[in-house]
């Protein structure tokens, strides 16, 4: 090993226990503004998300659009618990998300060693497509883990973002624009925080993914997913391997997550 090599390699040893310090030091939670996404109302998405739980032994997959904050690596890696925090959107759901007609589906993900893995057999994860000249090349999900059924909680827990900074070295405030981030508590949260806790769940294995594979939905699987609220967990899994195919077969165990 030459010495320029040698640094490289101390240097990043060195950041990355910088890395596995912080994350011990500190409470931290993925919080996650939700709505209308891919053409599905936001119930129905979270009717698919549970029957998603229920045939992956309480693991689903959430989509979104931002890729991970660094420091997620660090923190799956020295299973940090992190908390997931869903919060429904102040403002409407956008046309080009609430009728979306020309969508993906995306079957698998690069785990944290940049090894692509199938998705758990019971998981879909949808986003629209992009537009002709400018279509989608990426997209990201949350792998996490409920015991407990999914469904929109008004029961009056709040969040109060000004009580978390984002995770990282400079800590910004949260960002009105930020769907989805990874916070770090840094003050006590108000009890009348802006936004309701309306689901949480705990994030697991690679915590925060690229996904990859993705593949166009066409219309009549778009109708079968609308329909999801009235199958039954073999009817799902039935209808998550006609859509997906070949890839669900190498999704049977939920190693590949961890």
């Amino acid at each position: 090993m030459n010495v320029m090599t040698h640094r490289l390699v101390a240097e990043r040893d060195i950041s990355e226990r910088s890395a596995d310090d912080m994350a011990s030091a500190h409470h931290y939670v993925c919080w996650s503004r939700m709505q209308a996404e891919a053409g599905q109302p936001l119930e129905t998405i979270i009717q698919r998300k549970e029957l998603e739980r229920r045939s992956n032994g309480g693991i689903f997959v959430w989509g979104v659009g931002n890729a991970p904050a660094r420091l997620t690596r660090a923190l799956a890696r020295t299973g940090q618990p992190v908390r997931a925090i869903f919060s429904i959107m102040k403002s409407k759901p956008r046309p080009s998300d609430a009728n979306a007609e020309d969508l993906l589906m995306w079957r698998a993900y690069l785990d944290a060693d940049g090894v692509e893995r199938s998705l758990p057999a019971g998981s879909i994860v949808t986003s629209r497509a992009g537009t002709a000249s400018n279509r989608k090349r990426a997209h990201y999900a949350l792998i996490c883990r409920s015991d407990r059924v999914l469904d929109l909680d008004h029961s009056g827990a709040r969040f109060d973002p000004d009580a978390f900074r984002n995770a990282g070295e400079q800590g910004r405030p949260v960002g009105a624009s930020q769907v989805t981030a990874l916070l770090r508590q840094v003050a006590g949260q108000r009890a009348n925080g802006p936004y309701a806790v309306n689901m949480e769940a705990d994030l697991v294995g690679a915590y925060w993914v690229r996904l990859t594979s993705p593949v166009p939905l066409a219309c009549g699987a778009k109708a079968m997913l609308d329909r999801a609220e009235a199958m039954s967990v073999a009817a799902w899994l039935d209808c998550a391997q006609q859509l997906r195919g070949r890839r669900v077969a190498d999704a049977v165990s939920h190693d590949c997550l961890l």
